[in-house]
């Protein structure tokens, strides 16, 4: 179990905990686009790691939702998640355009892990350059997602904008803190409001990592 941290602690959660398999896997197409197939394996829940304001809760329940990479401004509630908490916290450097160490002093966010189900998780038919782009990007990347929607998908899984190709590597302890091994980001995205889902709060006053800077695609 991880502890809140205090303002500028840096805890290291193992990558390999968003994959913990909690019912057998299985795979289930959907019309009009690919069912997952991240390289983890298809599972049908996964704990999948949310970072937000501290003040709100973790997940979106209004209609008049901002627009962002998978929603145009309006078409709320739409849930965004990372498959490790590098992920999650790479999205707010990201979109923050902090690429300095000095601009995390006064950050002060929330990181929750969240069981979600990616039964029906569909991938976006985008080419990859589009669906990490920047802002130009978005347009295509929310008409696919209105795409995906209008033809009853509920869940997309996409390789994650805001992480560097292998950069949700995670540690190893081998004498010290080493790099794990290099692996890929996946944003999951659920369209609605997901009452049925549940949250546990890991740090609930902190700040990302440093060492996490250069692993970030900025803006």
């Amino acid at each position: 179990m991880v502890p809140a941290s205090p303002v500028g602690a840096r805890w290291l959660i193992p990558s390999g905990v968003a994959h913990w398999r909690l019912e057998p896997g299985r795979e289930r197409g959907n019309s009009g686009a690919r069912a997952c197939t991240c390289s983890a394996g298809c599972v049908d829940r996964m704990i999948c790691f949310r970072n937000c304001d501290r003040r709100w809760p973790f997940l979106w329940e209004i209609r008049d939702q901002p627009a962002a990479r998978w929603n145009h401004e309006g078409d709320g509630p739409a849930q965004y998640v990372a498959d490790t908490p590098d992920g999650a916290w790479a999205e707010f450097l990201r979109h923050e355009e902090i690429t300095d160490e000095i601009d995390l002093a006064g950050v002060s966010r929330a990181l929750w892990s969240v069981d979600v189900d990616v039964t029906s998780a569909s991938e976006p038919a985008l080419p990859r350059g589009v669906m990490t782009g920047g802002l130009s990007s978005y347009p295509q990347c929310q008409a696919q997602a209105r795409y995906l929607r209008d033809h009853g998908v509920t869940e997309l899984s996409a390789p994650s904008a805001a992480l560097e190709p292998g950069g949700a590597s995670g540690y190893r302890v081998e004498i010290g803190f080493c790099p794990g091994t290099p692996r890929d980001g996946i944003v999951y995205v659920l369209f609605g409001a997901r009452p049925d889902v549940t949250g546990w709060l890991i740090v609930d006053d902190g700040r990302p990592p440093v060492e996490l800077l250069p692993r970030v695609r900025h803006l």
